[in-house]
This record gives C-alpha cells, structure tokens and sequence, in this order.
C-alpha cells in the first residue's frame, strides 16, 4: 500500500511518501494510523493528536474508522480551510 504523507505530517516524518506491506489485522484508517505510529517515532509524534489529522483513502475523504480493505492508497494531510 502506498502512504502519502503531507504538509505538517510530510515535516514531521521526512518523507512524502511510502510503500509498505500492512498487516491483514490492520483494517481501518485509525488502526493504520496506530501501526505506522508503532514502527515510527517521527509518525507517533505526527500522530498524536488525531484531532489535526485527516485521511483519504484512494483520494476519497475518509473517517477514521473508514476500512482499508483493498485500498491501493492512504494520505495523511491536515485540515484543509478555504478562504
């Protein structure tokens, strides 16, 4: 699966992107979310307050509860305001 990283999240971690092989217990957004955060201490920290993070999966919007099932792709970004 490839994981986009952007903006804030993309500092903190140094890097943009990954691919990874995830586990099949690892089947929504928010247990992604803990896995990177478990193998990553740059992604823990990017991670720890979820309330300024949000994900799509396969470019559409998601929940963390959203399930990963099949998903070719997952991008963490922060909230985005227009103005």
């Amino acid at each position: 699966m490839k994981i986009l990283y952007f903006a804030r999240i993309r500092q903190v971690v140094g890097r943009s992107s990954e691919e990874i092989e995830v586990p099949e217990s690892v089947v929504t957004v928010s247990g992604l979310m803990d896995f990177l955060a478990a193998r990553d201490d740059g992604l823990a920290a990017a991670f720890a307050d979820r309330r300024t993070i949000r994900a799509a999966v396969d470019q559409v919007h998601a929940g963390f509860d959203a399930s990963i099932a099949g998903a070719r792709e997952v991008a963490f970004f922060p909230p985005v305001t227009g103005g």
